[in-house]
């Protein structure tokens, strides 16, 4: 494992303690989890915005043609 230091400011380092006491994790486990989220998160905003460059309106278009043209299941309508 490697160890990171982080200048955290004072009210958010409040909050992780108290989280991490109400779930009974240590902080480094809490942190470690958060951090592992949000890299996770900025990866897949990466995959999609490449994945969106190899669209086009055309295929697009040609993808909502298959879908059937059918009145929304009740409870679906808004």
């Amino acid at each position: 494992m490697t160890t990171i230091q982080a200048q955290v400011p004072d009210p958010l380092a409040k909050q992780i303690e108290e989280l991490a006491e109400q779930e009974q994790v240590s902080v480094d486990q809490l942190v470690s989890i958060a951090l592992a989220y949000q890299v996770s998160a900025w990866r897949k905003r990466d995959t999609v915005s490449e994945r969106a460059k190899h669209g086009t309106w055309e295929k697009f278009d040609r993808a909502m043609a298959k879908v059937r043209d059918v009145p929304p299941l009740p409870g679906d309508e808004k």
